[in-house]
Formats: structure tokens, sequence, C-alpha cells
């Protein structure tokens, strides 16, 4: 995603309350005066959480973290402890599979736009492995987001030139892989090409609108006169998997990619489509819907959570409009005791929401086709995180509370379609960039990073509050909750498990709290089956090395024991890579992780006349490439214990 500071959208202009403005004047005073006060009443273990016996019980389970620290380090390669393996599987421009259709990559980015549609997508990010029946750590299916692209590298020229097939090229290198993969020889993993699944999922590629806001007169357009025809789907930032069997995709920066109007509506501003956007890819230039003039309600077809089925390649991805609209990052997905689908949700924007999607119906046996309508019925929350520690969930129901016809919400698919605008009114708190969500296996705690936001706190800006206690929050934090009840619940109770930082730093608010090794910006999320915590950072190219970021000029990976609240660094990647997406194999023997975006320089665009200047990762020659990599124990144990 764009992470230049000065790019990043900050479109919440609502007056709903912050924290602070509704604790009472003694809260707001050692709120204001330093976060040391907040942290010792927030900052303890959650009641009900795995702590005491339940911690006894955790520990048994194995979350312990049984590997060396790597050191924090430049380079340009991905370093994982002593007796691990890293080994790339899958890079922009490889063939996905498709029988008869495996173009090899130029590495000069010769590659047609035909190439593109069916080789690997720029810019890996969330990603899930579906095992195969009867072959659970052996064989299976990997699908992965491919997020934005980097215009100077994908272009044998860059930007210099623009025709429509360059931007035929740039929507074909968007969108979702579907691969398969399999073990061969103890740990080494290969791709199996062709294969009956491999599957390229693009900007171009139909797909279909269901639920409450399907037919909407919003969503119609001249092309798409039904409103539940849409073309493709873009920015695909994180996942989820669900446990039927699907993979959900979501939709986030797609604001960047609408060139706006000279004076656009009140909707329009709150969601940030402005004139100008559209500088940055420039499909509009050759892609009419593109354009807001003509065009007005394409952009609102777009912040959804697409699931798709890896199983069927002929089917036809769906944009699940109940679980809202938002500059989607991630949709974690679990089941209540009862069988209901959960869904956590962060909307990844300056002072944006985190939600919750529970379902009105159970999981049924039978996998994707016995579940098609599951995530089509069921109530959108948003949350409120009060000051106390507790936290509710607010309904996102149109005729309850002030979401009536009278404020613009004549029907469930217009609660929907302006999620923000209803958030606004229900006074849900605004958060420091929620990204990646995460349900804990076995406490059922629920975590989110809080990425960054440098903008909390300063002039004109919402001021620091308990949920997000640090001005000009350069590093961010991780925040979890435990529902009162169920996963369904309403009420919770929340703390932070850490404040990302770097003691050695002089600014207070970039210190942090850690209890191991530092890091900053935190986004990619897991915990895996044994309860342990993994974390992914994604440091603006233009920030690494750089401020409170001096010691830290790589992104990384960490692991999290979170009953001890012990983290250590697990991997670093190559130079201006974000390190990103993440999946175990069912035995914990293997994990794949994505390295988006090698050589990415501070303005996020490469120079096509100096491709090489910042990274060579991961051939070593020839134009850095994002890719998937595997990583495998030396002597085939679990990962990270």
């Amino acid at each position: 995603m764009a992470k230049e500071f000065e790019q990043m959208e900050d479109s919440n202009r609502s007056a709903n309350p912050s924290i602070h403005d509704v604790s009472d004047p003694n809260r707001r005073l050692f709120v204001r005066g330093g976060i040391a006060t907040a942290m010792a009443g927030l900052f303890g273990p959650l009641a009900g959480c795995a702590t005491g016996a339940a911690g006894g019980s955790a520990a048994s389970m194995g979350r312990g973290i049984g590997f060396k620290s790597v050191p924090m380090a430049a380079g340009d390669t991905v370093v994982v402890p002593d007796g691990y393996t890293a080994r790339v599987l899958y890079r922009w421009g490889d063939p996905v599979g498709v029988t008869g259709r495996m173009p090899a990559f130029a590495a000069n980015a010769g590659n047609s736009a035909d190439d593109q549609a069916v080789q690997a997508g720029m810019h890996h990010d969330g990603m899930a492995f579906f095992a195969a029946e009867g072959a659970s750590s052996e064989r299976g299916l990997l699908v992965m987001n491919h997020e934005y692209v980097d215009d100077g590298l994908l272009h044998t020229d860059g930007m210099k030139t623009w025709t429509a097939e360059k931007v035929r090229k740039s929507m074909n290198a968007h969108g979702v892989s579907v691969i398969e993969i399999q073990r061969e020889g103890g740990s080494n993993w290969k791709q199996v090409a062709p294969s009956r699944f491999a599957r390229r999922i693009t900007a171009s590629t139909p797909m279909r609108m269901s639920g409450p806001a399907a037919a909407h007169a919003m969503l119609k357009t001249a092309a798409d006169p039904s409103g539940t025809r849409i073309l493709g789907t873009f920015n695909n930032c994180a996942n989820g998997q669900t446990p039927w069997g699907t993979y959900l995709t979501c939709e986030e920066n797609f604001a960047d990619y609408f060139e706006g109007v000279d004076n656009p509506d009140a909707h329009q501003k709150r969601w940030g489509i402005r004139k100008g956007n559209g500088a940055k890819y420039r499909w509009h230039e050759h892609e009419e819907r593109f354009n807001v003039a003509r065009h007005p309600n394409e952009s609102n077809r777009f912040g959804w959570v697409v699931e798709i089925d890896p199983q069927d390649p002929a089917s036809t991805p769906i944009k699940r409009s109940a679980l809202g609209r938002a500059a989607h990052e991630g949709a974690a997905t679990a089941l209540t005791a009862d069988g209901r689908a959960v869904v956590y949700m962060g909307e990844d924007a300056r002072f944006e929401y985190i939600y919750k999607f529970v379902s009105r119906d159970k999981m049924k046996a039978g996998g994707a086709a016995a579940n098609r309508e599951l995530l089509d019925h069921g109530t959108l929350y948003v949350a409120r995180f009060d000051v106390d520690g507790n936290g509710e969930w607010l309904p996102l129901v149109q005729g309850k509370g002030p979401l009536t016809q009278d404020k613009g919400f004549a029907n469930q698919g217009d609660v929907l379609i302006k999620a923000r605008q209803a958030s606004d009114l229900l006074g849900a708190t605004k958060m420091d960039r929620p990204e990646w969500t995460a349900v804990d296996p076995i406490s059922k705690e629920v975590y989110c990073t809080l990425t960054n936001n440098s903008n909390r706190g300063a002039q004109g800006q919402p001021f620091m509050d308990a949920a997000n206690p640090r001005a000009s929050n350069t590093m961010g934090q991780i925040i979890r909750w435990k529902e009162s009840g169920d996963l369904d619940a309403t009420k919770f109770a929340w703390n932070h498990l850490v404040l990302a930082g770097d003691p050695k730093q002089r600014r207070y608010e970039a210190q942090g709290n850690i209890k191991g090794d530092t890091f900053g910006s935190p986004d990619g999320l897991m915990v895996d089956a044994r309860g342990v915590l993994w974390i992914q950072t994604d440091v603006s190219t233009s920030t690494l090395g750089k401020g409170d970021y001096v010691n830290l000029p790589n992104n990384q990976m960490l692991a999290c024991d979170p009953i001890q609240g012990e983290i250590r660094r697990f991997l670093v990647g190559p130079a201006g890579c974000e390190v990103t997406g993440i999946s175990f194999a069912p035995d914990l023997r293997t994990v794949f992780i994505n390295i988006q975006h090698p050589g990415e320089p501070a303005n996020e665009r490469s120079n096509p006349d100096q491709p090489l200047a910042i990274s060579r990762w991961p051939d070593g020659a020839g134009r850095p490439r994002s890719a998937t990599v595997v990583i495998t124990r030396n002597d085939g144990g679990v990962i990270g214990s």
C-alpha cells in the first residue's frame, strides 16, 4: 500500500467524540500528561484471558519460543534463525500454471498484458494455504493477494509513455493468484504447473455483488444497470480464510485509482475520492470507468470483502456487501460455539474503525457449496473502546439509533455502502490505522495491529485517547480484546498487548514498552495453532533507517508468546521490502511468507533506467521481484518452537 505519510488517506472529519472527549476531567488530565499512568491501568492481563490455569494449559500446548533472535541489520536478503532455511517459491512474473499458457518472465519487463494475466502479479500480500484432502501438509493450494504495482518496474520504460496496453498490464498485475504446490524431498516445496486449479483474478475479472447492497442505486452504472455485476478487484491487502474452505480478499486503498472531480460531494470527500488521485496509476486515461466525472458510482463498487472458492477455478468471485464497505485490510474469520461465522475487520486509514460481522446462520457441513450465502445475512458492528478498559460493538443496522432515513440511511444498503458515515454517527472510536486482525484459537482473544498515525494529536486532529495513547504515533501498537462471552457478544474487555517502539529513542512517544526485540509499524498478524502470535512490519521505505527508525533499517517478522509477553525477531527482509502474508501448513513445520516490493524507493516508484538501484532480490540479478518464501527447520521441527 502507499505508505508515504503525506499520501495516506485521512478523510474522517466527523464530530463523533474520541475517548478523550467523553472521559472524565481527571482521566483526561493523566491521558494528556503522558502514557505512563494510563499504561498502569490498561496494560495488565484482561479479565478472563489465558493467564493462570489457562496459561499453564497454553504452555503445555507449546506456546513457547525456541529460536535465537536474528539481529537487525541492513541487507538485501532474507535472514532467518540458525537452523532454518528460506527458499523462494513464487515470484512476480512466474507462470501461475494455466495449461497451455505459461509465458516465462522477461527480465527486461517485456511481457505483454496478456502474459501478465497468467503470471504472478506484483506486490504479494495476504495469503492462505488450503491443504489438499488426505494430504494435509504435503500438498495444497496457496492463494495470495497482489496489492498494487510499481510501474517503474512493471514496464520497460516505466511511465515515460502511457498506453492502453500498459493500463491493461497494470490491471492484470493486481488481484489474486491461486497456485498448486506440493512438498518434495522432505522440506522442499515446489509449484505444480500446469494445474487444473491455477487461476489469476485481476482488476478485470467479472464478479458478483451479493447481500443487502446488491442492486442498490449507488452501485448501478451505465455498463451495469443491475448494480450486481462488477469488473475486478484491486489493492487487495490482507485476507481471511474461512472454516468452510474459501478465501476472503480485502479491497483496501481503492480511492487511489479513481480520478475525482473538482467539487466532490460529501460522500466522495468522506471516502477520499479526490481530484488528482488518478495520477498515481493513470488507469482513467484509458479505462473510462475510473473517471468519476463520467461514472460517479463506479468507486462505490470497490472497498468490499471478496469471497473466492479456490477449489473451483470456474467460480465467480463474490463481493459480500453484508460485511460493509471500507478500506478493508483483513478479515479474520472464526466460529461461535454454535457454528455462526464471525469476521473481524480493520480499516487501514487514519482515524478509521474496527468492524465485526456475525452471521445469522450456522455453518453447514459440505464446504463452500453448502455455505454460499452464509456471509450474506447477519449483523455488522463497529467498535467503541471505552476509557475504563471495556468496549461495545455498535450495530450498523438501518433504523437503529441515528441510522434513519432522515440521516441518509433509507435502507440497509445505504448503511453498508456508507459504513464510514454510519460509524461516525454511532460514535465509534477513531483508531490509529487498524490493519490485520487475528483470533487466538486457544484463548479466543482477538488482536489488531494499529500500524501508526503521525497525525494523532496534531493541531486540528483527534487527541490521544486510551486506545490510541501516543501523540505523533510513528511506531504503532497492538490492541487486543476478549469478548464478554462467545465471539458474538456485544461487550468486551480490552487492553494493549504492546506499544511498539525503540527504547533508545529520545522521543518518549517512540520508545514503546516492548519486552524483547524492537520493532515499529506492526501490520501482518496471525496466531498459529500453538498460540504463538506472529507480527510482520510495514515501515515506509521513506522512513526506514531514519528518525524514530534510525535503528530499524529493514522490515521484519517477529514471534510473540502472548502469555509471557516476550517478542523475538524471527526474520529480517531484503532492502526496501515489506514483510507480509503468512500461512502455515497444518503440521506447523512449514511457514509461507511474502516479501513485497523489494527495492522500493522512498517515492514508491522505481526509476526504470535504474531498476537495480536498491535491490537485486531474489535472483541476485535482474529486477527485484516480490515473492513467496517457504521457511522450514533443518531438523524438520515445528516452526518457532
